[in-house]
């Protein structure tokens, strides 16, 4: 059985600043699928962070309605699957036994969590697509991409509190954006409108508002996208299926700035 990984990681990235470019390392966030199972039938997988897990899964079964209070969480242990993640287990009391299973039925994903009522940890940890195209930009490109999702936020200018995503390519600037509370719903929403359009990933940049996290690498590289910029930091393991795929990955984007964890050939200059 292996250890659980560490919460934050630190990996190796190049720093444009605009006008010059540095090499060094960043600590980013570890993320990894967590599966909740009660009486042995899995109730969900959820991505998260590898840090107070049985605070995690004490939390999470108050609030889901599963159970009414700690107590009636009679075992609880804690696995590491390599390669796959966390298995939490738990026993429950001598309760209702349909609870949890009707609230299982129920449970429809809220927003933000990214992979909630994924049924394993096998299919939570699956690579990306591989990406196979040879675009590339020049850093100013980056720059101008973010800059343009940022004007076109037209449901955040008024709520301030919704995310977007938009793809953007070199002759044409911004080609579509898509808005939502939740990263990976504008994403997706973002992928429908482009395939409905008949719009190709394959020549452009997709930009986000979000921190990159690791199925918004896999919505990514099913895109055929090349390049993911986005305004925060990634996950190590966005870093890493990043890596995997094919993917250039930058963040931290900011203004002329911005960090390029993956596959810096595509951006030229780096």
């Amino acid at each position: 059985m292996n250890a659980i990984p560490p919460p934050l990681i630190s990996l190796p990235r190049t720093a444009y600043t605009g006008a010059a470019l540095m090499a060094g390392e960043r600590m980013l966030a570890e993320e990894t699928g967590i599966a909740l199972s009660y009486d042995g039938v899995t109730h969900a997988v959820m991505m998260a962070s590898p840090a107070d897990l049985e605070d995690f899964a004490v939390g999470f079964s108050l609030s889901e309605g599963i159970v009414a209070t700690p107590a009636e969480i009679t075992d609880m242990e804690v696995l590491s699957r390599a390669g796959l993640g966390i298995e939490i287990r738990m026993r429950l009391a001598e309760i209702p036994g349909s609870r949890h299973v009707r609230r299982r039925r129920a449970l429809a994903g809220p927003v933000g969590c990214g992979l909630c009522g994924i049924e394993s940890l096998q299919e939570a940890a699956c690579p990306a697509d591989p990406v196979l195209s040879d675009f590339r930009a020049w850093p100013g490109a980056i720059a101008e991409a973010m800059q343009a999702l940022c004007d076109a936020q037209a449901m955040n200018g008024q709520a301030a509190a919704v995310h977007a995503a938009a793809f953007w390519r070199p002759a044409e600037g911004l080609v579509a954006i898509r808005e939502d509370v939740g990263r990976h719903n504008a994403l997706d929403k973002l992928a429908g409108a482009m395939a409905r359009a008949g719009i190709g990933a394959t020549s452009g940049v997709v930009a986000l508002t979000s921190r990159v996290s690791v199925e918004m690498v896999q919505k990514a590289a099913r895109m055929g996208a090349p390049i993911i910029a986005a305004i925060s930091a990634p996950t190590a393991l966005a870093v890493r299926t990043a890596e995997a795929c094919g993917m250039t990955l930058l963040a931290v984007a900011r203004g002329e700035c911005f960090e390029v964890f993956t596959h810096p050939a595509r951006v030229i200059g780096v």
